[in-house]
């Protein structure tokens, strides 16, 4: 790819620029006899052929790989920190609840509402019985 001659296994690019390994003499004389008749080579030969020519077969590059665990891994430490600094951050970085959130806080600022006659008309106040003491 890219015009250097460098040895890759891709299925996009079954026929890579270089053979796999060296030519030693042992293959050279392999590659002598593999221009004649092929039906004089034997299956280990024809293997030995193929092996020096190529790393991988198709199904060799088909074959999982296992990447999927690292990468899982990878995800659930990155989720495990995450969650760690929101848990540290809501326990020592954010303050707590404020006042006005509180039940009693509630309950007396809806009875000072309620006194102050705050919305008669269309306001909580409206809502409300004052000689009953009671909601309508």
């Amino acid at each position: 790819m890219n015009d250097n001659p460098s040895y890759l296994d891709f299925q996009d690019y079954p026929m890579p620029a270089v053979r796999w390994a060296p030519n030693t003499p042992e293959v050279l004389s392999l590659r002598e006899k593999e221009k004649g008749d092929w039906k004089s080579l034997s299956v280990e030969e024809k293997k030995q052929l193929y092996r020096n020519s190529y790393c991988q077969t198709f199904a060799e590059m088909d074959a999982p790989t296992g990447d999927w665990k690292r990468i899982l891994a990878y995800c659930l430490y990155g989720f495990s920190v995450a969650v760690s600094l929101m848990i540290y951050s809501y326990l020592f970085v954010f303050p707590s609840t404020p006042e006005t959130l509180n039940q009693e806080y509630t309950d007396k600022m809806l009875k000072r509402v309620l006194k102050q006659n705050q919305g008669p008309i269309t306001g909580i106040a409206s809502k409300y019985d004052y000689e009953k003491g009671e909601w309508k």
